[in-house]
């Protein structure tokens, strides 16, 4: 898949794994990875800044193997982004879905 698609989009689908439970890192890798191909070097920082940004908290949970992990968690301002960006794939979905319908149906 095109890099700069999965860039764009890779905000929305860490926000909307975290909505339904909180993750930890390498299961939000995981999850995501099981959908669409991101290496994880990509999802860090966008965590960090996402934290950083008061979208998501963290807490550390003990973990049956080995260290505690740093759970992510969507916060109220977070959950509200979420519901925005979904807005707005919506909108830019359909927008390019209407013009590859237009493309596709010229020559024929």
């Amino acid at each position: 898949m095109n890099v700069q698609f999965k860039k764009g989009v890779l905000e929305l689908c860490v926000l909307i794994l975290i909505s339904k439970k909180d993750q930890y890192g390498y299961e939000l890798a995981q999850n995501i990875s099981n959908k669409i191909e991101v290496a994880e070097g990509t999802l860090y920082p966008l965590l960090r800044r996402l934290t950083k940004e008061d979208y998501l908290s963290t807490y550390l949970a003990e973990s049956t193997e080995g260290p505690p992990r740093k759970y992510y968690s969507l916060t109220a301002k977070g959950e509200e982004y979420m519901l925005s960006l979904i807005e707005e794939w919506k909108q830019f979905a359909y927008g390019v879905n209407s013009l590859i319908e237009e493309g596709m149906n010229h020559g024929r």
